[in-house]
């Protein structure tokens, strides 16, 4: 988790000792933000956490569309693939 209070440094002050920060992402498994003139400009993580970080807004995305699909077959707009096709032969005359 980021800790804005110590977890915040300059970009300068980053290229300046890159290899003691980047140590110090891989032990905490903290992100870095890194500011230019005093606002937030780029944010550093290590691999490994940014890839559980997309794998998180993945599971997410899924569960959004599997309730907004819920959502639907309670409001109505879902219908049973074979009621569907039921209501379309019967709509354009199509004998089975």
């Amino acid at each position: 988790m980021l800790d804005l209070a110590k977890d915040v440094e300059s970009l300068t002050n980053f290229k300046r000792n890159t290899a003691s920060y980047l140590e110090r992402i891989k032990e905490s498994r903290r992100p870095l933000v890194l500011t230019v003139d005093g606002k937030a400009e780029v944010v550093v993580q290590d691999a490994e956490s940014y890839q559980k970080l997309l794998e998180l807004v993945d599971s997410i995305e899924a569960i959004e569309g599997i309730q907004a699909g819920l959502n639907a077959v309670r409001e109505g707009r879902i219908f049973p693939a074979k009621q569907s096709l039921k209501e379309l032969k019967q709509k354009h005359g199509i004998s089975s």
